[in-house]
């Protein structure tokens, strides 16, 4: 894969970040593919945030079993790097499961957990409400529903907006 810090990747991917967010500019067809195929380009080039981006499109809203499959490969390569969005992506990828990826409790439970730990609210969340209901494969567990609930809201409460820069998907 090549290096995901080039400039030019870095570039095409803040272009079609502000493609995505412009207002000014019609949402036309051609922009929409323009803009996927830069994130296309910059996710093929390792590029951390269009992994997770790009493959959430193309996982919620691609067309094909193919497109889903390549957009779970996608979020997964991104949250194996850190990106907690793509951890909380992963897990609902595992929770729901797809044609690729078979419905695996334990993965969900994992990717969840490693989301909900490095700051994603919605992750300790829904982990909280998994102990409380049963849900994952978890035990119901009300002392250990209370301690996710607690670290979301600890997250919640320290989160004032989204990354600078960072698509929301």
């Amino acid at each position: 894969m090549p290096q995901a810090s080039s400039l030019f990747t870095r570039l095409e991917f803040r272009l079609a970040e502000q493609l995505f967010h412009t207002r000014w500019l019609p949402r036309s067809p051609r922009t929409q593919r323009l803009t996927l195929r830069l994130l296309q380009r910059c996710a093929d080039a390792g590029h951390i945030t269009a992994l997770s981006v790009y493959g959430h499109m193309l996982f919620q809203r691609g067309i094909s079993p193919q497109d889903k499959a390549r957009g779970a490969r996608y979020v997964l390569q991104a949250a194996q790097t850190g990106d907690v969005q793509a951890q909380y992506q992963a897990a609902s990828i595992y929770e729901h499961g797809c044609a690729q990826y078979p419905r695996r409790d334990d993965h969900a439970v994992t990717w969840y957990a490693r989301a909900g730990e490095a700051g994603y609210a919605p992750a300790a969340r829904r982990l909280a409400e998994a102990y409380r209901r049963g849900e994952l494969g978890l035990s119901v567990d009300p002392r250990r529903a209370a301690q996710w609930q607690a670290l979301a809201e600890r997250h919640q409460l320290g989160e004032t907006h989204a990354e600078p820069g960072a698509l929301t998907h």
